[in-house]
């Protein structure tokens, strides 16, 4: 089939260079414009744009799939469209422009985690379990009927960035699949079942540590919010991120203590302590907990004070 891709960041590169390694044409490859990067704020183009110069693909860049990006892409007369990760919505005239309209491989199970961020709310939730799902795109924010899904077992104490790169890796044979079947004719999707939740952009917000919490509860926080938009609380009134925490079973701490526990370096929450693993201060790079623990000029700090 003749294909039009639209994906923006480096979790959409593996299923690019799977369709591009298959038997179909990509026309083009549709990613958002080119935006500044680094300390400097140099102009970078997306992951997507980087991978699809490599391959000799076709580029489209736009941040919206306005009126005339719709023409462009009709004017290649696709025959399917597939999205993964652009960061905008198709609408129509440009949802049924390819024959078989867009298929979208998103990072949940659907109809768990719709929306934008559903791998960091699902770490958040504490889900155990979570995959990536292949369905048909429709108007309704991730309600099409699903052609194939993977199943993944979270592992203990992994990010979101982490689980995000792995469903990559597992999604992206995944849909390679899906094409094929519609393109042979055998592509079968189901209607999605099940209470559906929504998985909404993450805020500032979403980071902020109460540590009269579950040390559970904090845990997924963690793992959910790292590295965006992090998890963090505050020390002597300013900021302070916890990059990385791991259950303790130290002796019970009031929430916010922080203390040492043998080698290890604890912190109080509402049940039993978390051991600080990688911690930034205000001002400073990423370090190690106990680094910084005993660079204090404070014998008693306390987080959340």
């Amino acid at each position: 089939m003749r294909l039009v891709f639209a994906g923006t960041p480096a979790v959409a590169v593996p299923s690019l260079r799977a369709l591009a390694s298959g038997p179909h044409e990509i026309a083009a490859v549709v990613t958002r414009s080119d935006a500044p990067r680094g300390r400097k704020r140099v102009l970078t183009p997306s992951p997507v744009a980087q991978a699809a110069d490599e391959l000799g693909l076709p580029v489209i860049k736009a941040d919206r799939l306005d009126a005339d990006v719709t023409a462009r892409i009709a004017a290649l007369e696709p025959q399917l469209g597939v999205i993964v990760a652009y960061g905008g919505l198709v609408r129509e005239p440009l949802l049924s422009t390819p024959a078989h309209g867009w298929i979208n491989l998103h990072f949940s199970l659907l109809p768990r985690w719709r929306g934008a961020a559903p791998v960091q709310r699902a770490l958040i939730a504490g889900d155990a379990v979570t995959g990536a799902s292949v369905f048909q795109l429709v108007a309704a924010l991730d309600a099409g009927d699903v052609f194939a899904e993977e199943r993944y077992a979270v592992p203990s104490g992994a990010t979101s960035s982490e689980v995000l790169d792995a469903l990559a890796e597992l999604g992206s044979p995944l849909l390679a699949r899906v094409v094929d079947d519609i393109a042979a004719g055998t592509a079968v999707a189901t209607p999605q079942a099940g209470e559906a939740t929504v998985a909404p952009k993450l805020v500032l917000a979403d980071g902020a540590l109460d540590l009269t919490r579950d040390a559970e509860a904090l845990l997924h926080q963690i793992a959910g919010v790292t590295p965006e938009p992090g998890a963090h609380t505050t020390l002597d009134g300013a900021r302070f991120k916890v990059l990385r925490a791991t259950p303790s079973d130290a002796p019970p701490l009031p929430p916010g203590r922080v203390a040492a526990s043998g080698r290890d370096v604890i912190v109080g929450t509402g049940t039993t302590p978390l051991r600080l693993e990688s911690v930034q201060p205000a001002g400073k790079g990423a370090m190690d907990a106990g680094d910084w623990f005993r660079g204090l000029r404070t014998s008693d700090p306390v987080l959340g004070a």
